[in-house]
């Protein structure tokens, strides 16, 4: 059954914390386990490729490995999530890459490590997709926002505190970060298994009315879907590419300062999304996703189209934050929206896995073209040029798009409450998706 209750009614029956569904709060430390057990293990990763005697270059394919194969495996993850419903796929990937992360505590050769890593980005697409389809399917209508900038924030604080730890870990071995990543898992993939027995699962025949998920094909004929994709691919090209691989450069090499600086100024990227990342999913609520799009990616824009030219390490410091505060403010907005596309459809899908495999395309090829610019058209300048001409794009796109926020388009606020729900074909409960 639905809870059709009203927003005052939600109101009335507590505070905002009551009101977000416990299943979130399950899935919301899960993702922070995660990203805190990625981050854990990424200073140890290219060392540990090091020790096998293989060049540079050969210890970072081990990290575009585990990109290239997420990339590969975003299109079957979707249409597994319709087959198969998002819990099991979500179990399935976390205890693929706890399997893979533990054989790479084990690796006896760089090829071994190669392939286990490799098989760990297959798991990572599998419960990212599936993660995003149960936020979709466990949100409240008007708290989308608000879920998926405490998704997002809980991502970005693990991939910040993990290096920390993996950092203090590798003093005892490059192989031990690996396994507390994998034991960390084991432990998510339970907690997940016993608290969500309840959803997630794949509905049968006489449980109401299934309807296909949204494809990519009829997705894309959505101005405001066409939006999301671009604004997703900047932030994979702008925020978790080219920000990692070229501001450190920038700090050193074009401003002359140690590389510890280079660490402080992404550490005031990171603190300008957290000031800015719950803020924006709870204004989104109440304002609409335009009102909090727009601003976020031109800041982000403006601030990333001069770092290049900022001659001080205090202006870079600046503007860096001044970015992070725009990421913050889209990164959890055009979930939100996305969530508002495919809520009242089926969850999985290629337009779901679309989302998250434009952010990888974007997280991949941004590095590449940015490093292109630097070595052969002028410098750090005209890359973060090209890099800060992305949002420029995802803006436009967002301008003409139509506001899908329920506060404004007049949706109807519902509450999905897990009561008397009909079994699925692997032995769990589904929510019965809303009667309009």
């Amino acid at each position: 059954m639905v809870d059709y209750r009203t927003h005052a009614d939600h109101v009335e029956s507590g505070s905002t914390m009551r009101q977000i569904p416990r299943g979130i709060w399950v899935l919301l430390a899960a993702n922070f386990v995660i990203a805190l057990g990625y981050g854990l293990i990424a200073p140890a990763l290219p060392n540990f490729a090091r020790s096998f005697d293989v060049s540079v270059a050969a210890a970072t394919v081990i990290v575009s490995a585990f990109a290239m194969m997420r990339l590969l495996f975003a299109p079957a993850s979707g249409k597994l999530v319709s087959l198969l419903g998002e819990r099991r796929v979500y179990l399935t990937g976390l205890l693929i890459v706890a399997a893979s992360t533990l054989a790479c505590a084990f690796a006896q050769n760089y090829w071994q490590l190669l392939i286990f890593r490799g098989l760990g980005g297959i798991g990572s697409t599998m419960f990212s997709v599936s993660a995003l389809a149960l936020l979709i399917r466990l949100s409240p209508t008007d708290l989308r926002g608000r879920v998926s900038g405490f998704f997002s924030g809980g991502f970005l604080l693990g991939n910040i505190t993990g290096p920390l730890i993996g950092a203090a870990l590798v003093n005892y071995g490059l192989r031990l970060p690996f396994v507390v990543y994998a034991v960390a898992l084991l432990i998510a993939s339970a907690v997940v298994a016993t608290q969500l027995r309840g959803v997630g699962g794949r509905p049968v025949g006489g449980s109401g009315p299934v309807l296909d998920p949204v494809g990519l094909r009829e997705a894309l004929r959505d101005r405001t879907y066409r939006a999301i994709l671009a604004s997703s691919f900047t932030q994979g090209f702008a925020s978790q590419g080219v920000r990692v691989a070229l501001v450190p450069l920038y700090i050193v090499y074009g401003l002359d300062e140690s590389s510890a600086w280079s660490g402080v100024v992404l550490a005031v990227y990171a603190a300008g999304n957290v000031a800015s990342i719950v803020v924006a999913g709870r204004l989104s609520d109440r304002l609409g996703r335009k009102p909090i799009m727009l601003p976020g990616l031109a800041l982000m824009s403006g601030a990333t189209l001069v770092l290049g030219y900022s001659g001080s390490l205090w202006l870079a410091g600046v503007l860096s934050f001044v970015a992070g505060v725009g990421s913050g403010l889209f990164a959890p907005t055009h979930q939100a929206a996305l969530a508002d596309l495919l809520a009242k459809r089926g969850q999985g899908g290629t337009a779901l896995a679309a989302f998250q495999m434009i952010s990888d395309v974007g997280a991949v090829t941004g590095p590449i073209l940015a490093g292109l610019m630097v070595d052969h058209a002028g410098g750090y300048g005209p890359a973060f040029l090209l890099t800060g001409a992305v949002p420029l794009v995802a803006l436009a796109l967002w301008s003409v798009a139509r506001e899908t926020a329920p506060v404004r388009t007049g949706e109807p606020i519902d509450k999905p409450v897990i009561s008397s729900i009909p079994p699925t074909a692997d032995g769990d409960a589904t929510v019965e998706p809303p009667r309009r």
